[in-house]
């Protein structure tokens, strides 16, 4: 069984020191990490903030010191007419005190007051620790009593990584620091022009756009308690046409699960700045003064994480790297097969059925059962019983046909069992809501914020609702032995009030749901959680250090999960997406397709199914088991394997793939989405293989049969008229670089078709 071996680091934090032609004091710090190919540099001139000179492939180390020192003057920009002393250069936290004059980003006020800070730098310390060289910068605007502490690493597989921290420096006799944005920065090379990123909706999530970096502010923010489906995972800026496989590019991402934004920025003086941080309301984050003997009071963003790369598959294995080394348990546990159960029965939950459909399961090689919305108060509906965390016997009596029997016999067939939640949301015609409607998150205690899908939010910092909510969960996963947690969050969180704290609540609410999780797995071992919040409203590096996979969307139709898989898979590895075989037509947007398409779009993630098994014939079973079969054969690998995308001229095609690390071996998914204006579509490229090496190119076995003949289950999904001469189970051997260059002819298939083959060394 392969284990995530993570490739040995050899990392670099170097200082240096000197002087600038124009007199002024250098410091220098450069981090590197030789392995994975990427370098970090900075600049503290002075007693200012650190600018960054160098973000990218690693510097000779020859002559490198007097190269950094000679970074100040060869790029700090000279005076100009009409603007201030200095020309505005921007450092990791840009200030008008430092000529930035785009939108704030340090805003802090006291007594209502904006404070205007200059900071000072008091302090620099490195150091490597695990094997991730990191650098704290200390300073202050001592007059105004603030103070920052930033911080960036450098991470073992090339991500860098930044927060700062904010103190109160004044006493207890002075007016609260209350934190209104704290926004940081990469500043970027001229070259990078064009930007990246990703808008949606409920069931589109993930749609890629693309624009020129102009001169101004473009943003992407989410204000709805969560990132929302319109949250752009990545916002990427690189040089233009930069794709999956090639091209210059920068990408930021922050690892918070509440209100944030990204952000890329350019004034008339500078380069761009690529960023974000954490949107505050009001009044949310107040520090007050404290007695220095009590220590200072203070706020820490959250992480804002940067990618460098040739191209996105580039970025994006840093990122999967960082998530596989939090969750090495992911490699080590090959990932269960699930059946949840919201397609194939939503609310009409009863024992036999559900037993039955865990027999089906069983048959076709699931090994996860997971029982979703409906089981508990009055949930009969999505209008009631929301919040009521107690096992309805309405439908699951106790006794023999018991919610608890039912996980017991699905435990006796060899199941893990799940269960679904929604513990941050409550319907207002709910026990729990007329006890307690002080728990309710709301601008007034007269008013509510406008319902989504019949829903509220429970304000979790309340400690009353938390530990109601902690205690239900947690007991119930002692009393049923839940494996697997479905943990949802559907409505969008507006005018966010805390009757308990009188002050907005999303920053608060969102430690909270940290806290719950982290408690429910110290309690419980072993226990995994999914990140569902109506499909992909909830994913980040935020949630993603407690969660062990996220549900990408609630649509399972794989047209539209073509493209929301490729573009989740810039922030998450496979293995940590759900990706389902669903009904046709599917249940979301009607559209009918091949079994063959559904289960290969599903083939590289997380697998499960979201169907109805009792309704179909026994030839979908065993063409299910065969796929099921196959998967499982690979899913270890592809716990560790890299995750590559082939940028196509055809807009009508696909090609994703994983890699084994030692590039031995490969699989690949072409997709025809809709016919293309070459027919039969052009030859694509094989992206990750090695140039030097010569390659057995065969159909996976599942995939080899597209003419539909061998079982009443299979459609004849391609369309080709002769046969295509590699399209054999003997395959055909290619070299890697020819592979990369002028490629492979794939079959004509029929649209909404998708077929596996594999590339094995020889």
């Amino acid at each position: 069984m392969p284990k995530f071996s993570p490739i040995p680091a050899h990392p670099v934090v170097e200082r240096g020191e000197g002087v600038a032609a124009d007199g002024t004091r250098i410091r220098t710090i450069y981090m590197e990490q030789t392995v994975t190919n990427v370098a970090f540099a900075l600049v503290i001139p002075g007693d200012g903030m650190p600018r960054i000179v160098h973000w990218g492939r690693p510097m000779p180390a020859a002559g490198r010191d007097a190269a950094l020192l000679h970074a100040y003057d060869a790029l700090k920009p000279q005076r100009v007419s009409g603007a201030l002393d200095e020309t505005a250069w921007p450092s990791v936290l840009p200030t008008q005190a430092e000529s930035w004059i785009g939108e704030p980003r340090f805003v802090v006020r006291r007594g209502g007051v904006e404070l205007f800070c200059g900071f000072t730098v008091t302090d620099i310390a490195t150091n490597v620790i695990d094997d991730v060289p990191s650098v704290t910068v200390s300073a202050e605007d001592a007059e105004q009593g603030v103070r920052v502490l930033w911080t960036a690493e450098l991470e073992q597989g090339g991500l860098i990584r930044q927060r700062v921290t904010v103190r109160n420096l004044f006493g207890a006799d002075a007016a609260p620091l209350e934190i209104g944005k704290v926004e940081l920065g990469f500043a970027l090379p001229a070259s990078a022009t064009e930007i990246l990123t990703t808008t949606g909706h409920h069931l589109r999530e993930r749609s890629p756009q693309r624009q020129p970096l102009t001169i101004g502010r473009f943003e992407k923010n989410s204000l709805t308690g969560r990132p929302d489906f319109d949250a752009s995972l990545l916002l990427t800026a690189g040089v233009p046409g930069f794709g999956f496989e090639h091209g210059e590019a920068y990408a930021v991402h922050v690892g918070w699960s509440g209100n944030s934004c990204l952000s890329a920025e350019r004034l008339p003086y500078t380069t761009g700045v690529i960023g974000g941080g954490e949107l505050l309301f009001g009044g949310e984050i107040e520090l007050d003064g404290a007695d220095k003997a009590d220590g200072e009071a203070s706020y820490t963003t959250p992480w804002v994480y940067g990618s460098f790369g040739d191209g996105l598959n580039e970025i994006a294995a840093r990122f999967h790297d960082h998530l596989r080394r939090l969750h090495s348990n992911l490699s080590a546990k090959p990932r269960p097969v699930i059946l949840n159960t919201w397609e194939a029965v939503y609310f009409n939950h009863d024992f036999d059925t559900l037993k039955a459909l865990a027999d089906k399961a069983v048959e076709v090689g699931v090994e996860r059962f997971v029982v979703d919305d409906g089981w508990f108060g009055s949930r009969r509906d999505d209008t009631s019983g929301l919040g009521d965390w107690q096992i309805a016997q309405e439908v699951w009596p106790d006794g023999p046909k018991s919610l608890k029997a039912l996980a017991d016999y699905v435990h006796g067939v060899g199941l893990e069992f799940g269960l679904w939640f929604e513990p941050e949301m409550v319907n207002p015609d709910s026990d729990v809501a007329r006890a307690h409607p002080e728990w309710i998150l709301s601008p007034t205690a007269g008013r509510l914020p406008m319902q989504g899908r019949s829903q509220q939010v429970l304000d979790l910092t309340n400690p009353d609702a938390a530990a109601y909510i902690f205690d239900c969960i947690d007991s119930l996963v002692g009393e049923l032995g839940i494996d697997y947690i479905k943990w949802d969050h559907n409505k969008l969180v507006t005018e966010p009030g805390s009757r308990f704290s009188g002050r907005p609540a999303v920053h608060a609410q969102t430690e909270a749901v940290y806290g719950i999780w982290r408690r429910l797995k110290e309690n419980h071992p072993g226990l995994e959680i999914e990140s569902c919040s109506s499909g992909g409203g909830r994913v980040d590096l935020g949630i993603l250090e407690y969660a062990d996979r996220i549900w990408a969307s609630d649509c399972v139709d794989p047209v539209e999960r073509a493209d929301i898989q490729r573009y989740t898979s810039l922030l998450v590895p496979p293995e940590m997406i759900g990706e389902h075989v669903g009904d046709s037509p599917a249940h979301s947007t009607r559209r009918a397709t091949s079994q063959e398409m559904r289960m290969a779009m599903a083939f590289f993630g997380h697998l499960g199914v979201e169907w109805n098994l009792l309704k179909q014939p026994q030839e979908n079973l065993d063409l299910l088991a065969e796929w099921i079969a196959e998967f499982k054969k690979h899913r270890e690998w592809f716990a560790i394997d890299a995750m590559v995308h082939t940028d196509s001229p055809d807009p009508a095609v696909r090609v994703d793939g994983v890699v084994k690390p030692d590039r031995s071996a490969a699989i690949y998914r072409f997709t025809q989405l809709t016919t293309s204006a070459t027919y039969p579509a052009a030859p694509v490229r094989l992206p990750g293989l090695k140039s030097d090496a010569n390659y057995l190119i065969q159909p996976v076995p599942v995939s080899l049969d597209i003419e539909g003949a061998t079982s009443p289950a299979r459609e004849a999904i391609g369309n080709g008229q002769s046969a295509l001469g590699w399209w054999t189970a003997d395959g055909t051997v290619m070299n890697g670089a020819q592979l990369a260059s002028y490629g492979l002819r794939m079959p004509s298939l029929h649209p909404a078709n998708a077929v596996l083959f594999w590339a094995i060394e020889v």
